[in-house]
């Protein structure tokens, strides 16, 4: 019988996602294999979407606002002619139009979805109003509410390939919380033809490809040592911090939060770094004064 506890496991763990299921339920069923004390995950793929869901174990969930912040990559379809409530295939339909851009139109259009942005995330999300989920609202009916827009950085958008004349490819690169439904429906509606997402691939998270993942099907296969070898480390996911490896005169001082002093020029003032110990994450924090100041600390040494 199971522990209801679970034991200690850290580290990241990066699968490929199928459709027709939760990134919820996808990050449980690891915990529940792996019989795993704590597990998170680093931003939601839809239940339709497939791609990389990066699952965070143990000490590792530490590390996930570094991930979410990271640029995530997208591949998509789009289907032009038409929009639904959900702005993918699932929905219902709202609107229709017969208007079908040129490839010229396409591309000029796409032009006003680069760099920073704002964005209104689909009424159909996990975006909270007042408590509340919007798909939660929106499926009991209430169309009383409208989301604000959001500030979003997309730094590629591009056409892969114009399939058909209602059919088109695309890959996006963007920040934080950027919603390729959205960007469906906000480039259908500036070129008067409405559109949705048919299909959503995530092709990178940070410093995560598909080359990463473990497929899904050894996850519901319940195949445990196939998963442990596949976890990767902790300090994987902080490839955009700089770090370096504190001496052991200084570890217990690290591991009760006061600072240290450090003589390593790489590390600018100001700047948040990692440090490890015998290559494991002992902490992150930041230079300030020549000085590290640890902020949030790992109990792996």
């Amino acid at each position: 019988m199971r522990r209801s506890k679970g034991i200690p496991i850290h580290g990241w763990l990066i699968v490929n996602k199928q459709g027709g299921y939760t990134s919820t339920a996808l990050v449980n069923k690891v915990r529940w294999v792996l019989n795993a004390q704590k597990a998170g995950h680093a931003g939601t793929l839809d239940p339709d979407a497939t791609g990389i869901l990066a699952i965070a174990l143990g000490e590792a969930t530490k590390t996930i606002p570094y991930l979410t912040e990271a640029l995530k990559g997208y591949i998509f379809t789009v289907t032009l002619g038409s929009s639904t409530d959900t702005d993918d295939a699932s929905g219902k339909l709202l609107k229709t139009s017969v208007i079908r851009p040129s490839n010229d139109e396409l591309k000029n259009a796409l032009k006003l979805f680069i760099g920073p942005i704002k964005q209104r995330p689909p009424n159909y999300s996990a975006v909270k109003i007042k408590g509340q989920k919007a798909y939660a609202l929106s499926r009991s009916g209430d169309k009383s509410f409208k989301l604000k827009e959001r500030d979003l950085l997309v730094e590629e958008l591009e056409i892969i390939e114009r399939v058909n004349a209602d059919t088109v490819r695309m890959k996006m690169v963007c920040g934080k919380g950027g919603y390729v439904r959205s960007i469906t429906r906000d480039i259908g509606e500036s070129l008067g033809c409405f559109a949705h997402t048919s299909a959503i691939k995530r092709v990178s998270s940070g410093p995560f490809k598909l080359a990463h993942c473990i497929s899904d099907k050894i996850i519901f296969s319940e195949n445990t040592a196939k998963i442990q070898e596949r976890l990767l480390p902790i300090q994987v996911a902080l490839n955009q911090l700089k770090s370096f490896e504190c001496l052991s005169k200084d570890l217990a001082e690290i591991k009760n939060g006061k600072k240290i002093a450090v003589n390593d020029k790489h590390l600018e003032e100001n700047s948040t770094v990692f440090t490890t110990f015998n290559s494991k994450i002992v902490a992150i924090g930041k230079i300030i004064n020549s000085e590290f100041h640890p902020k949030k600390v790992f109990a792996l040494v």
